[in-house]
């Protein structure tokens, strides 16, 4: 059992630049692939990005690459979303994931799931 709790997000300007965190409880975290997601309000839940357990292996949507990075730390059982060159069409919820395999882009892949936290970006 894997719980996760997303921190980070808040409202900035289109350029701007936030960093997401997802910290997750238990003792096999570096065990699990992780995925970041996000959900804008009308829309279905979509892709960001993924890392392997070892963060030697990363996946990114196509809107999001060259302007977002996914990183994990095993020490500290946490992943992390730096997202950079923000535009307004990044505002959404962000959601971090976990499954208990190699990474996914797919929502159905991931078994467990963070509460969500709300980024904004104005023009």
């Amino acid at each position: 059992q894997v719980q996760l709790v997303e921190s980070g997000g808040g409202a900035v300007q289109a350029g701007g630049s936030l960093r997401l965190s997802c910290a997750a409880s238990g003792r096999t975290f570096s065990s699990y692939a992780m995925g970041w997601f996000r959900q804008a309000p009308g829309k279905e839940r979509g892709f960001v990005a993924a890392i392997s357990w070892s963060g030697g292996g990363t996946y990114y949507a196509d809107s999001v690459k060259g302007r977002f990075t996914i990183s994990r730390d095993n020490a500290k059982n946490t992943v992390y979303l730096q997202m950079n060159s923000l535009k307004p069409e990044d505002t959404a919820v962000y959601y971090c994931a976990a499954r208990e395999s190699s990474l996914s882009t797919t929502l159905r892949g991931y078994n467990y799931w963070g509460q969500g936290t709300q980024v904004t970006v104005s023009s």
